[in-house]
């Protein structure tokens, strides 16, 4: 539990000011769990305890209850047995006069005595309060609901297509997640009874993961489809041709037809992700023209004669085009 020696500033951990909106806050948090990710730091130590913090930081200010609690009490915002009361008439409490409390009975007893003067008379209010909130009955806090708990977990692309067994530390406990193959960015896995506990039951809630996918460097996700970008020489997109082309489980023959335009796509049915209904869903090829830089004299030759005797022109339909 947060005190005056070690609270945290979320803001400052995700570097956000107070102000940020819930997509700012957003966009950093995967910004940084991305740079801080331990898969992408093994052994770093430092870079761990900073993943820790920024998943922390995020599970608070993503949830507007809390954030509004942390904003307005900061290192106290979750005390047990914290309650929103309204502040008693003629006292203006702000969340700076509340870090100035050692803890959360010095704070209601300078509350509660703020409405008339005296140490016995403040104590007295406040085992009154307490007193009877006590007796309000067991049943109560019984069956007050335990709370879910969010918090997001990184993947790189093989490890959401393979299926994966992963380490999550949660508070001081570490968690074992079997994440299925073929989980998508977005999709949400709940771990049924690892939340955190209720102060008032102890029974614990569900914990719901959000999965994030890291980047590749070959492949993409365009909606439920797996996306690659395949480069072609201008003679294979005017004759054709069969080229090699990889997909995440090794590499495949793909034909080329004749006359294919840059920027068409191919599709690869059944070699595309891992559906976790079974099988496989599709991978688009993305063909992109490429022209060479460097010609040799045969292929300056070839061209040059190319150029000299067709009568194709692709800027027909511009002839007629002005404002």
């Amino acid at each position: 539990m947060p005190t005056a020696t070690n609270f945290k500033d979320y803001y400052a951990i995700l570097g956000t000011s107070k102000t940020a909106t819930p997509e700012e806050i957003k966009r950093a948090y995967r910004k940084l769990a991305r740079k801080y990710h331990p898969d992408l730091n093994p052994g770093d130590k430092d870079a761990e305890a900073k993943f820790k913090d920024l998943n922390e930081a995020n599970e608070v200010l993503s949830d507007p209850e809390n954030r509004q609690k942390y904003d307005r009490f900061g290192q106290h915002w979750n005390q047990p047995g914290y309650t929103e009361a309204p502040t008693p008439r003629g006292t203006n409490v702000s969340a700076e006069d509340f870090d100035r409390y050692d803890d959360f009975d010095s704070f209601i007893n300078d509350l509660l005595g703020g409405m008339k003067g005296g140490s016995k008379r403040r104590t007295q209010n406040y085992q009154t309060a307490t007193n009877g909130f006590n007796d309000f009955g067991d049943g109560f806090r019984s069956q007050a609901p335990a709370p879910d708990t969010e918090a997001a977990i990184a993947l790189t692309f093989s490890e959401a297509f393979h299926g994966v067994q992963k380490r999550l530390q949660l508070d001081d406990e570490t968690i074992n997640v079997r994440i299925p193959a073929g989980a998508k960015p977005g999709s949400r896995i709940r771990l049924k009874g690892k939340g955190r506990p209720s102060p008032f039951s102890q029974q614990r809630g569900d914990l719901y993961l959000t999965i994030e996918i890291l980047p590749h460097s070959f492949f993409r996700f365009e909606g439920d489809d797996l996306v690659c970008d395949i480069p072609i020489r201008p003679d294979e997109a005017v004759l054709g041709a069969e080229i090699s082309v990889p997909t995440p489980d090794g590499s495949v023959t793909m034909k080329v037809p004749k006359g294919v335009r840059s920027g068409q796509s191919l599709r690869l049915r059944g070699k595309g992700w891992t559906l976790q209904k079974g099988g496989r869903g599709d991978l688009l090829a993305k063909l992109l023209i490429v022209t060479p830089k460097d010609l040799s004299a045969i292929e300056q030759e070839c061209y040059e004669k190319i150029q000299a005797n067709t009568s194709f022109n692709p800027r027909t339909q511009l002839e007629e085009i002005k404002l």
